[in-house]
């Protein structure tokens, strides 16, 4: 397979708001198909198919294997940290394009399960496209990836003791000049 048809596949294995879910899901657990589908509420022939596409497109590694009823299931993990066998991130215009088309679609589900209460829920919703220092866009750049760094890296499995379910969707990019000038 060539690297371009690697970017491909990884492109479409990421490109549905399911496999996304499931990601997310394999960040903080190893799961198997039938574990991943009584979590998501879907079937386990759905499950297995979309843990396939994901394997296939190098974003899931078998972390191992279990019986069940006289048979093998293989246990699946999403390595967010690991080098990506087909070079990394999308690209080129055309899958970056796609991947924040599916990463907005994400976004009222993910709004519509949070958390609601007494209280007022902890949430943070910013809008902003605006003109800062070079040095300010640094410093809010570099504290937005160790956000995500930080989230990953404490992924637990589903409904662990003492852990709470969140959400981070984040699009932080620098902006080109309308009027093609330079500042």
């Amino acid at each position: 397979m060539s690297l371009e048809d690697g970017r491909i596949n990884e492109l479409r294995a990421t490109a549905h708001p399911l496999r996304l879910q499931m990601l997310s899901l394999l960040t903080g657990a190893e799961l198997s198909a039938a574990e991943v589908a009584r979590e998501l509420g879907i079937t386990q022939a759905n499950a297995s198919y979309h843990l396939r596409l994901l394997h296939a497109a190098g974003l899931l590694e078998v972390a191992g294997e279990e019986s069940v009823r006289g048979g093998r299931a293989k246990k699946y993990r999403h390595r967010w940290d690991a080098e990506r066998p087909h070079g990394g991130p999308p690209s080129t215009e055309e899958e970056r394009l796609a991947y924040a088309r599916v990463l907005a679609d994400a976004i009222p589900r993910r709004y519509a399960e949070r958390e609601r209460g007494a209280g007022p829920a902890r949430s943070q919703f910013t809008d902003a496209e605006l003109w800062v220092e070079p040095e300010v866009w640094e410093r809010v750049f570099d504290l937005v990836a160790e956000a995500s760094r930080l989230l990953h890296a404490n992924a637990r499995p589903p409904r662990t003791a003492g852990t709470v379910r969140a959400n981070l969707t984040v699009a932080a990019f620098r902006m080109a000049d309308p009027k093609g000038g330079s500042r």
